[in-house]
C-alpha cells in the first residue's frame, strides 16, 4: 500500500491537526466514517473545522504501513463515537410505547426510556439500532445470538 498523501499529529490542545504533501496545516481535524455501521472501516473521511473534507482514506487497511496514523484516527473515532452493543434485555416496563428498557451492554448495565417503535430500526435481516428518548443509540449486531428471555421481549416491538 502507498503511504497517505499527508500527515496526522495532535497539537498541545489534543486536537488532530492534517499536513498535506504541499505543506497545507488545517487545525481541529474530525475523522468521519462514510458507513458507520454497514462498512465501519472502509471510506473515511477527515473534516476540518468548517466541515470540508480534506483527505479521503478508502479503507483503514491502507494505513497498514502507518501504524501512527492509523492510531490516532482509530483513537479519535473512539473517543466521539458512543454505539454500545446490547447483550442481554432484562426487563422492559410495558409493551406500549413510551416503556423504560433494563439492558446489559458491552459497557455495563444502563436503562434508557424507548419513545416509540420507530425508534427500533431494522439495519439487516439480523440486527438492530435502537435509539433512546436522549438520542443514544444502542446496537444488536446479532439477534440470534440474544438469550432466550431477551428474545421474547424483543419480539413483541418487532
Amino acid at each position: 500500500m502507498k503511504p497517505p498523501d499527508f500527515q496526522l499529529s495532535r497539537n498541545a490542545f489534543g486536537r488532530l491537526v492534517l499536513t498535506t504533501r504541499d505543506g497545507h496545516v488545517y487545525e481541529n481535524i474530525v475523522p468521519v466514517r462514510a458507513f458507520p455501521i454497514s462498512a465501519p472501516n472502509d471510506g473515511l473521511a477527515l473534516i476540518d473545522q468548517e466541515g470540508h473534507e480534506r483527505a479521503w482514506i478508502g479503507s483503514l487497511s491502507a494505513l497498514e504501513s502507518d501504524t501512527e496514523t492509523r492510531a490516532l484516527i482509530e483513537t479519535t473515532l473512539a473517543e466521539r463515537e458512543f454505539t454500545p452493543r446490547i447483550l442481554r434485555l432484562h426487563h422492559v416496563s410495558t409493551f406500549a410505547t413510551p416503556s423504560t428498557w433494563r439492558i446489559s451492554t458491552d459497557r455495563g448495565e444502563t436503562s434508557f426510556v424507548l419513545k416509540s417503535e420507530e425508534d427500533i430500526r431494522l439495519l439487516s435481516a439480523s440486527s438492530l439500532l435502537i435509539t433512546d428518548r436522549d438520542g443514544v443509540q444502542y446496537r444488536i449486531p446479532n439477534i440470534a445470538a440474544l438469550d432466550k428471555h431477551s428474545k421474547r421481549l424483543l419480539d413483541r416491538f418487532l
